[in-house]
């Protein structure tokens, strides 16, 4: 029978190398990469700095247009069956707010074809911009999605500064809570 020593040093070992697994595992995790090189993400609190996206028709849209009113930024593609799944809610939600309510803006991270050929089928209220395809350094990352996943959410304060992100789709419930607690 081993000794009380022996097992102690045993259940140190075992718990030293599941600790080595986990915090190598967390390491790995595309949400605790750091950003690419060169790339400047904005940070919750910071201001949202100046853009302009194109529509679908491909008229630029500088998001200043929407200055004084919360935004909520919502990153998506045709090809993201998470994001389809989300966008009644969205639009609901958009459609819910007054004049000086929060304002959904669609943003596809996917060629303007796609996105035109699919709102045709699947239209909302809400604007979509185009902001091209996915990539290491794509408007969402540079917003903080430092996973790369779609859908990807960032909440602008009327003052335009950045309130809070959100990886993933929302419910309707979780949404408006979502909302109310950081606005």
């Amino acid at each position: 029978m081993p000794s009380r020593t022996t097992l102690l040093l045993l259940t140190m070992a075992l718990l030293g190398g599941a600790t080595g697994l986990l915090v190598g595992r967390w390491s790995a995790l595309p949400g605790e990469r750091p950003p690419p090189p060169g790339v400047e993400v904005v940070e919750i609190g910071a201001a949202l700095p100046p853009l302009s996206l194109p529509d679908i028709s491909g008229t630029a849209q500088p998001l200043a247009q929407w200055r004084g009113r919360p935004l909520l930024l919502n990153f998506w593609a045709t090809w993201c069956a998470p994001c389809v799944e989300e966008m009644p809610v969205l639009d609901a939600f958009g459609r819910d707010q007054d004049g000086n309510g929060v304002q959904v803006l669609g943003i596809a991270l996917d060629e303007s074809d796609a996105v035109v050929e699919f709102l045709g089928r699947v239209p909302v209220d809400y604007p979509i911009l185009v902001a091209g395809p996915p990539g290491v350094d794509d408007l969402s990352v540079r917003l903080g999605n430092r996973r790369s996943v779609l859908p990807f959410s960032v909440l602008v304060g009327a003052d335009g500064r950045i309130a809070a992100t959100r990886f993933g789709d929302f419910d309707a419930d979780e949404l408006a809570d979502w909302i109310g607690e950081h606005l």
